[in-house]
């Protein structure tokens, strides 16, 4: 039984992984750098030969990360990240054992009580007004009555800038892309919730801006209430 516990689970790489580890690769030895444009979604599937699905998800997970950034009419191109932190930063997103579904929903929930709590303390009025752009591109969605999941967590991720804890912040980035993709599958953020879910943002926004810590944490935990449950469905 020692001998046993000295050999390690082999770990098996999804195409999407092997994606970022060779967008990660190329922004380290320098042939990405900031404000590159990365080549289009076809020209990635057909030379790394995998679907565009797989580049799709990739693209997103290193969105979500702040790595790489969509243009409107430009396309996707290299931000101006801190190349030492970026490769801490994959190293780590790499190595992630994959939780279960109410695992990652779970550790939201509690990150998202404390960066919600810090945002009532310590919001700035820049922070404000960038949950409110937040807040009003979501709107948006809601009137064209189309999907809104990527505005929900642009909302979310605003709420832990606003709380200045970077490690929250870090530690969201690196969950919620694959919190998202379950919701896409499980169509968890559906039409018929969307109302609800931006008077919900409101009441949130509106507890951080009297910065009422009280309501704040308890407007964030019924806004998760449903979600916590459907998690735990799935156990």
């Amino acid at each position: 039984m020692e001998l046993l516990e000295n050999f390690k689970t082999i770990e098996v790489e999804t195409p999407v992984d092997k994606i970022i580890r060779q967008i990660r690769g190329l922004i380290i030895a320098g042939y990405l750098k900031p404000g590159d444009k990365l080549p289009s979604e076809r020209k990635l599937s057909e030379k790394l030969g995998v679907g565009r699905t797989y580049i799709r998800d990739a693209i997103k997970k290193l969105e979500f990360l702040g790595i790489l950034n969509t243009l409107p009419q430009s396309g996707v191109v290299i931000n101006g990240v801190d190349i030492a932190a970026m490769e801490g930063l994959l190293s780590n997103v790499m190595k992630l054992e994959k939780p279960d579904f109410h695992s990652l929903v779970e550790t939201r929930v509690m990150m998202e009580r404390h960066s919600v709590q810090q945002a009532a303390i310590r919001r700035t009025e820049e922070d404000i007004q960038k949950l409110e752009d937040a807040l009003l591109a979501y709107e948006k969605k809601i009137e064209k009555g189309v999907s809104a999941e990527n505005e929900d967590f642009v909302f979310h991720l605003r709420i832990a800038e606003a709380g200045h804890n970077s490690v929250i912040k870090t530690m969201m980035l690196i969950i919620l892309p694959d919190i998202l993709k379950i919701y896409r599958s499980e169509d968890v953020c559906n039409e018929s919730k969307l109302s609800k879910t931006f008077g919900e943002h409101r009441q949130i926004l509106e507890a951080i801006k009297k910065q009422d810590v009280e309501a704040s944490v308890q407007n964030m935990s019924t806004h998760l209430e449903d979600v916590l449950k459907f998690s735990k469905s799935k156990i």
